[in-house]
């Protein structure tokens, strides 16, 4: 059984009430549960923090023991070298998701200082983004 670890970062905890224009109706833990579902041979946790630091925590618990991280790290995305060398750090493989469009939005969210050293990036997809990031774990 494949052990996955979802991260969201900051102001995540609000999915189903902030900007439901960009982000949709629906809160994280309801679709954790149809994750659950749909992957029934997994072994699905879900951690959410604000706090860069506790982000960091959970890469380093996680990132030598589980067959794959998703991770949604909201706007520290576009400012934490920290998580970066956090992910450059650990041999667990991570896939970068965001919910919505980045390069729809404004320029500052253009710029990542995940993606070079994650696995991959799924973006624009709203939720189903991280269906799609635990699928490429089934490879």
């Amino acid at each position: 059984m494949k052990r996955i670890q979802i991260i969201n970062g900051p102001n995540l905890n609000l999915l189903g009430k902030r900007e439901p224009s960009v982000y949709g109706n629906q809160t994280f833990e309801a679709y954790f549960e149809i994750l659950k579902q749909l992957f029934p041979t997994f072994d699905l946790h879900y951690f959410q923090s604000n706090t860069e630091g506790e982000i960091i925590d959970k890469l380093h618990q996680t990132g030598f023991e589980f067959d794959g991280i998703v991770l949604n790290a909201g706007a520290y995305t576009h400012t934490s070298v920290a998580i970066a060398d956090a992910i450059r750090s650990i041999t667990t493989p991570v896939i970068e998701v965001h919910i919505s469009n980045v390069f729809k939005r404004e320029s500052f969210r253009h710029h990542s200082y995940l993606s070079e050293v994650c696995k991959g990036c799924i973006i624009g997809f709203g939720m189903d983004s991280y269906r799609l990031a635990i699928e490429s774990f089934t490879v």
